[in-house]
């Protein structure tokens, strides 16, 4: 019989990104990234004037950032220790929503700090891809930043348990909980009991 899977997000539950990339934007792109509003879509102006960077500018910038500053990330406190007591119950799943060409990327990255579980890179709703790791396990518990992602796994997975977690303390202050996760939960330490506790329950 297979083991129980943590299927987890890397960004901002792994690894800090905003704050990154932020840091970034002003000190190369001349654009101010604000942390504290909770969303992407309107954090970005340009420093010189004030006026809103254009969404297609914003997403260009995003993919320079994972393309050719990746390092720039740091661990998030006490996700490598949590993994480590998760992996003696279950398995492991990174669910990253970059390109698979940002697959090797990805890989190396977390192997510098230390995570190597199988990584799979997705694009766009996180619902069936987690359908399908989850098939034939005896329980499965999702992980992840974003509530979009919560709401396409309870749509197309509602047996996976679902827990919201936001590592970056100026974006988790204004964020609430993902209406269809199942609990929130920001801090490691924490979560990994809530997470070995779902793993040994069938939904």
């Amino acid at each position: 019989m297979k083991r129980p899977l943590l299927i987890t997000d890397c960004d901002e539950v792994l690894l800090h990104m905003v704050s990154h990339f932020a840091q970034w934007l002003e000190a190369e792109q001349g654009v101010r990234f604000a942390l504290d509003t909770g969303r992407f879509s309107d954090a970005m102006t340009l420093i010189e004037t004030g006026e809103p960077l254009a969404l297609d500018q914003a997403w260009i910038l995003l993919d320079a950032f994972f393309r050719g500053e990746m390092h720039r990330q740091t661990l998030v406190p006490g996700a490598v220790e949590a993994l480590g007591r998760i992996a003696e119950v279950a398995d492991i799943v990174i669910l990253t929503n970059l390109g698979s060409e940002a697959h090797p990327w990805r890989v190396d990255q977390l192997a510098s700090h230390g995570i190597r579980h199988d990584v799979i890179c997705n694009s766009g709703g996180k619902g069936s891809p987690v359908k399908k790791l989850a098939r034939r396990r005896p329980s499965a518990v999702f992980v992840d930043d974003l509530p979009m992602h919560h709401a396409s796994v309870a749509k197309h997975a509602p047996n996976v348990w679902r827990l919201h977690m936001i590592a970056e303390p100026r974006v988790a202050s204004v964020v609430p909980m993902a209406e269809h996760a199942d609990a929130r939960i920001d801090d490691w330490a924490e979560a990994s009991q809530w997470i070995i506790d779902r793993l040994a329950e069938e939904r």
